[in-house]
């Protein structure tokens, strides 16, 4: 909810100062510079990605994470990648009451990393469960947080080799989100083991860079779309 709440209000943010420069723009340079732009042709389209029956290709690892890093914005510092799998048995992804929720709703792969934040102060596991139907995704999304507040379930970390113990631990912060038929998650730790205090800003902004920015509108926003060729 936290991560879901962030997003609108980076999003009403940036349409805001859009709108400011559009209208900039417009009395600056006339209905010239209106004229000219009014009809751009659109390079790609919407796929759908509702459900594994119209979007069938299973993710990978190179999909998801392509590189030995990852890097949110050009001006900033990138998380670095330290090991990647996929898996089949979705459930070890999980614990509590969480996998077989998502073993009932057709679970059948699961894509996930560990990185370290840019200042290394972070472990970060993040991934994409891929579901059977958006319907069962968003079903998982309301189930999951009443498991993770009644203490019943949780994402797990996955442990990169030594130093990387921090994020399998019971008290890293998770946090997660959906679109279409996958469901989008992220688990962060203090390098050093410490608990994460409330309120964090930078753990906040870890789970805002990676279930939003990088895996909803980064990786998933590229299954939703495909390019119009001519």
């Amino acid at each position: 909810m936290l991560v879901g709440a962030l997003a609108v209000l980076v999003l009403v943010g940036v349409c805001g100062l859009s709108s400011f420069f559009i209208l900039a723009d417009e009395r600056n340079n006339g209905r010239g510079a209106q004229a000219s732009n009014a009809n751009p042709q659109a390079t790609a389209q919407p796929r759908d990605i509702t459900s594994r029956s119209v979007d069938g290709e299973p993710l990978s690892t190179n999909e998801v994470f392509p590189g030995d890093s990852i890097a949110i914005t050009a001006q900033e510092q990138p998380y670095r990648v330290l090991k990647t799998e996929q898996l089949d048995d979705c459930g070890k992804a999980a614990a509590g009451e969480i996998p077989q929720l998502l073993i009932d709703l057709g679970c059948n792969q699961v894509v996930r990393g560990t990185m370290r934040s840019p200042d290394d102060g972070y472990l970060v596991t993040a991934g994409v469960f891929n579901l059977e139907d958006e319907t069962g995704a968003k079903w998982a999304h309301e189930q999951i947080k009443a498991m993770v507040d009644g203490q019943k379930g949780r994402f797990s970390g996955m442990n990169a080799g030594a130093g990387t113990e921090a994020v399998e631990l019971s008290s890293a912060q998770v946090g997660w989100n959906i679109r279409g038929h996958y469901l989008a998650y992220c688990v962060i730790a203090r390098a050093d083991g410490e608990k994460i205090i409330d309120g964090d800003p930078q753990a906040r902004r870890i789970l805002y860079d990676m279930v939003e920015l990088h895996l909803r509108n980064g990786v998933l926003e590229k299954r939703a779309t495909q390019p119009i060729t001519n």
